[in-house]
């Protein structure tokens, strides 16, 4: 009789953190930089497309989706898209990429290259201070 095997599975990985580029200001002027997004489900992807504002500016579409997926901004649990909306554009950019690779490629990390010696290797893009380990 042969033995059971026994492997340790690591658990899935559904929520990621982030460290904005800017940062959220809030209506009182607070600055919010670091926050959490959550792995995108089917519905994430199909209830925007009922959206009328999505309907009326396919643009918007981004604005929809990552106010369904982000969890937090800072203390700010309640991410809707007049939160996402009031994001400075560098901001909007770095969480539509991380969307992207959360949600295509299953992590957050790149492959960067060094322009100086060409050394490659890899950084993981969710946060972090520039010049940390």
């Amino acid at each position: 009789m042969a033995a059971a095997r026994t492997e340790t599975v690591a658990p899935m990985r559904t929520e990621f953190n982030f460290e904005l580029p800017r940062g959220y200001v809030d209506d009182a002027g607070v600055v919010h930089r670091t926050g959490a997004m959550r792995l995108a489900t089917a519905r994430d992807e199909l209830v925007p497309l009922r959206d009328d504002r999505v309907r009326e500016n396919s643009a918007y579409l981004t604005v929809v989706l990552l106010a369904r997926v982000v969890t937090r901004i800072g203390t700010v649990t309640d991410v809707h898209a007049g939160v996402v909306e009031n994001l400075f554009a560098s901001d909007l950019a770095f969480l539509q990429d991380m969307y992207r690779r959360i949600n295509s490629e299953g992590h957050t990390r790149a492959a960067v290259r060094c322009p100086e010696c060409g050394h490659g290797f890899g950084v993981d893009v969710s946060g972090g201070r520039l010049g940390g380990s």
